[in-house]
């Protein structure tokens, strides 16, 4: 593990290989550790830079919001000296990475979201969202951590992952209770999708190669998508069959093939 410091937080990152930078964005409850099985593969022609998300793994200090964030992660890059990198983000993490892509979009080579949304562009639809993210970080703080990932394993966005053998499951489970009550709760309520803002009105002026990744069971995150390559100028869609939210998990071979695919056409 590595460590690097910026205004508000010292990020705990994982870096392996050489050339072209990818960085890796986990989702929530997840850590750089999410990206584990993909990264010597990755390494092999990519300088893989995999980080903990504030309130996740051991990445220290807090952000106010995701504008926040983005100053930070543009100071990491600064501190790296990286001028241009690809990003892959999984859910939360597809949304923090589709929100730098906006703010900073001449510092993209590619982006590549799966499950990911532009967050909600509905103001009253946004506000009952964090109405619903603030119970839950109150459940956290409440219930504890253990009592929390009995409960976020068996929600509805999950349930396929209920075929994936006893070893996968207990490494979820395992990366998911070395997090801490303070870091969950505060990321619900500073990068919760209800915290956000929408980006839904900025995706036609986004010219840069975005690859939107989702399974075909996780119905609500295909039918985003859909709407999202609608918008964008510059778009693959990739619909993975018998798979729901996290294709990384369900189909691993997989996925780490299609991400190859996309992102080998845009080195510089």
């Amino acid at each position: 593990m590595n460590r690097l410091g910026t205004d508000k937080l010292t990020f705990a990152y994982h870096m392996q290989g050489e050339g072209p930078v990818l960085l890796l964005l986990h989702g929530f409850t997840g850590s750089r550790n999410t990206w584990q099985p993909f990264i010597a593969d990755w390494a092999k022609k990519y300088t893989v830079i995999a980080i903990d998300l504030p309130g996740h793994g051991q990445t220290e200090g807090s952000v106010d919001s995701m504008d926040d964030l983005m100053s930070e992660l543009r100071q990491l890059m600064e501190i790296m000296q990286i001028k241009k990198w690809h990003i892959l983000g999984y859910s939360m993490g597809g949304r923090v990475a589709l929100a730098f892509a906006n703010e900073y979009p001449e510092t993209i080579l590619s982006l590549t979201l799966e499950s990911a949304s532009p967050g909600i562009n509905n103001e009253q639809a946004r506000e009952e969202r964090q109405i619903t993210d603030e119970k839950l970080a109150r459940k956290i703080e409440e219930e504890g951590i253990k009592s929390f990932v009995h409960y976020w394993e068996n929600i509805p966005l999950f349930q396929t992952q209920k075929a994936l053998s006893s070893h996968t499951i207990d490494a979820i489970r395992k990366e998911r209770l070395s997090q801490t009550v303070r870091g969950l709760s505060q990321s619900l309520r500073t990068i919760g999708t209800g915290k956000q803002k929408s980006y839904w009105e900025r995706l036609p002026s986004l010219n840069i190669p975005v690859h939107l990744i989702v399974g075909a069971t996780d119905e609500k995150f295909v039918a985003t998508n859909e709407k999202m390559a609608e918008q964008l100028s510059s778009v693959k869609t990739t619909v993975v069959e018998n798979a729901g939210h996290a294709i990384h998990v369900e189909h691993p071979e997989k996925f780490g093939k299609i991400v190859l695919s996309f992102i080998n056409r845009y080195n510089e």
